[in-house]
């Protein structure tokens, strides 16, 4: 069982079982939202359970995701893939530590910001 939370508690979060590895995102999209780049956990619902959620506000980003913040706080939770709604992506920031996991691969790196580095013996891929 994994624990979490957006900064303020008004959502939390369960996770059921292991967190897989995670990948960090450097869209455009991403590093707007977040104020960086984004890193986050696919995870099935059904290992998920949310309370609060009625804290939780959308942002249709595109036709294909939406993503969820603390109407409150502001924290980034979710990645939303609204055409797969058996699955969701949680931000590895908001999980208690120990999380027992790793970024395992980099995506859009053709967008990640001039000020950072990426580790090297990562998996990286330009989309």
């Amino acid at each position: 069982m994994h624990k979490g939370s957006c900064l303020c508690g008004a959502v939390k979060i369960e996770v059921t079982g292991d967190l897989p590895e995670a990948d960090a995102c450097h869209c455009n999209q991403c590093r707007k939202q977040s104020g960086h780049y984004w890193a986050s956990a696919d995870l099935p619902t059904s290992a998920v359970t949310i309370s609060g959620a009625e804290h939780i506000r959308w942002y249709q980003s595109s036709e294909k995701v939406r993503r969820g913040f603390c109407e409150t706080c502001g924290s980034f939770l979710f990645w939303d893939p609204v055409m797969h709604p058996d699955k969701i992506a949680i931000a590895m920031g908001c999980f208690d530590q120990p999380t027992g996991t790793k970024i395992w691969s980099h995506i859009f790196v053709a967008d990640k910001g001039d000020y950072y580095e990426i580790e090297p013996d990562v998996l990286q891929r330009d989309q």
